[in-house]
C-alpha cells in the first residue's frame, strides 16, 4: 500500500507506534509538514529509510492554507515561504504541499486573498524546481482552474482528498495537466460524489491516501496506515460496479502503487 498524503508528525499524538507500524506493513507515504520541525523529522524518517531499505517516505513543504486563519501556528507566511524557497534549493524537498484554497466557513473565507498570495508563491517553488505540487481545496475548485496554463507545465498535481466533481475531474485532464486524484476515508464515509469519481476516473490517475490523523472513518478518533486496506478494498467494489479496471484489491494496490511512484517520484 502507498499513502498519498499523511501527517506523520501530527499522527504521533495519537499513536506514538505510528512509524513502526508504517515499516512494519511497508507503507511508502508522501508526508506533510508545515514547519521545520515537522519536516525535519520527516526527512530523518526519510533518511533512515534509505540506509535501512524500509518503504519511502516523501517529504513535502508547504504553508497550509488554513493557518493564516489560525494565527499561523507560530510561522509567517512569508517565513514558511522562505523555508519551502530554501529547502528546494537544496534539494531537500520532493513535493509541494499542501498547498492551495479553503473557503469553508467565515473564518477561512476571511483569509482568502493571504491564501491566493501563498498559492502563488508555492506555485512558483514548484515550477521552478520542477517539483509536483499538493493541493488542498475545500470549497474552492473554482480557484483552481485559472491556474490551469500553469499546472499544465509541472511535473504532476496532485489533489488530496479529491474535492471536486466528476466533470471537473475529467476538465483538468482534457486541459493536459499531468493530475492525479487522491482518495481516503470520503469514500468509506458514503460521500457520494468521492464515490462517483472513484469508481469512474482512469485507473492510472488514482492514488490512495489516510491524512493520517485527520480524516478518520467515521466513528473512529484519528486516521491511521490502518485505513489504507479498507480504502482500497472500497474503491475496487466502487470500480468493480462500474466495470472499471482496478475492480480487484490486489490489483488495486498495485496500480495505486505505480501511480504513486509515477506522480511523486517525478518518473
Amino acid at each position: 500500500m502507498t499513502d498519498a498524503h499523511c501527517h506523520p508528525w501530527n499522527l504521533l499524538e495519537h499513536d506514538s507506534n505510528a512509524e513502526d507500524e508504517r515499516r512494519n506493513t511497508g507503507t511508502a507515504c508522501a508526508a506533510s509538514a508545515w514547519n521545520l520541525e515537522q519536516f525535519e523529522y520527516h526527512e530523518r524518517l526519510a533518511q533512515n529509510a534509505g540506509e535501512t531499505g524500509g518503504p519511502r517516505m516523501f517529504c513535502c513543504f508547504a504553508v497550509h492554507p488554513q493557518l493564516p486563519a489560525l494565527g499561523g501556528g507560530g510561522v509567517s507566511p512569508a517565513a514558511g515561504l522562505e523555508i519551502l524557497w530554501s529547502l528546494a534549493a537544496d534539494g531537500r524537498v520532493d513535493a509541494v504541499g499542501e498547498t492551495g484554497f479553503d473557503l469553508y466557513g467565515e473564518k477561512f473565507r476571511a483569509t482568502e486573498k493571504m491564501q491566493d498570495e501563498l498559492f502563488a508563491g508555492h506555485l512558483k517553488t514548484a515550477f521552478e524546481y520542477g517539483l509536483p505540487l499538493v493541493i488542498h481545496a475545500r470549497r474552492a475548485m473554482h480557484k483552481v482552474f485559472p491556474f490551469a496554463s500553469c499546472l499544465k507545465k509541472l511535473p504532476a498535481v496532485v489533489f488530496h482528498s479529491w474535492p471536486g466533481t466528476r466533470g471537473e475531474g475529467e476538465s483538468l485532464l482534457r486541459r493536459g495537466i499531468n493530475v492525479f486524484f487522491s482518495f481516503g476515508a470520503a469514500v468509506l464515509n458514503n460521500h457520494r460524489e468521492a464515490m462517483s469519481c472513484a469508481a469512474c476516473f482512469p485507473a492510472d490517475r488514482i492514488l490512495l491516501e489516510t491524512d493520517a490523523p485527520y480524516q478518520p472513518v467515521r466513528g473512529r478518533a484519528f486516521s491511521s496506515w490502518r485505513d489504507l486496506e479498507q480504502i482500497c478494498s472500497r474503491i475496487a467494489a466502487l470500480r468493480k460496479q462500474a466495470h472499471s479496471p482496478g475492480g480487484e484489491a490486489g490489483e488495486l494496490a498495485a496500480l495505486t502503487t505505480a501511480n504513486f511512484f509515477r506522480a511523486l517520484g517525478r518518473g
